[in-house]
């Protein structure tokens, strides 16, 4: 008794004593409602456990447990809560670095471009007009590396007389042209305009690495404007 009043031997919860069914009323098929009942009847009408009936009990048990239970499941919930917060967030961060899902349909997928353009044509122009770091490394680019670069592509040698000659006669053979040799400008212009990839990928690699030491800050909606136009235009 001493146990279950919590005199002799104190928890940090209450002792409940409970009666369970014996072997034989298992073997008889006594079910658990009739067991119940009698375990109410032996604790309400035994001398010794009489005063504290009302805390005993199978049923008492599971109404204590599920209340601490509850109690335990509210005090986690915030860190739960926590935790979900804290994945959601890294997840978002994830979605934003990874960027949008690309458009299947060429449709929006020229939609996309045309809004990274117009994003990436602000952020521009926040650098060039000092709104921005980095707006005279840019300048620097364009005023400098770009012209210097440029000045060192071979066109004199892909323009001169003896290569022209040789790749119209590739292009077109040898018979005599009515107007022009069509097909032979056609190569020509296009070996010209293949010279301009080198620089225009080292300028648009400039203007990123001069945004940021380490990271490109031309982002839109978590994609790199400069790695995308890069890739759509060249």
């Amino acid at each position: 008794m001493k146990v279950l009043e919590g005199r002799s031997y104190q928890l940090q919860h209450p002792w409940v004593g409970v009666v369970n069914r014996s072997q034989a009323d298992i073997n008889r098929n006594v079910d658990m409602i009739a067991g119940r009942r009698r375990e109410h009847e032996f604790f309400v009408t035994s001398p010794e456990y009489g005063h504290i009936a009302s805390r005993m009990g199978s049923e008492y048990l599971a109404k204590l447990l599920s209340k601490l239970l509850e109690s335990v499941i509210k005090a986690r919930i915030p860190g739960i809560m926590s935790l979900i917060n804290q994945s959601i967030d890294e997840l978002e961060a994830e979605l934003y670095h990874l960027g949008r899902p690309v458009a299947v349909d060429s449709g929006a997928q020229l939609y996309t471009i045309l809004e990274i353009c117009r994003a990436f044509d602000r952020t521009f122009k926040e650098h060039l007009n000092g709104g921005r770091p980095g707006g005279d490394r840019i300048y620097g680019v364009f005023d400098y590396q770009l012209p210097a670069a440029l000045r060192k592509l071979p066109f004199d040698r892909h323009l001169s007389l003896q290569n022209v000659r040789k790749v119209v006669s590739e292009a077109d053979g040898y018979q005599p042209h009515l107007i022009a040799p069509e097909q032979g400008y056609r190569r020509l212009i296009e070996g010209a305009l293949s010279f301009f990839k080198g620089p225009a990928e080292a300028s648009v690699d400039a203007v990123r690495a001069s945004s940021s030491s380490r990271n490109c800050d031309f982002f839109v909606d978590g994609i790199c404007a400069c790695c995308q136009l890069k890739h759509s235009f060249l």
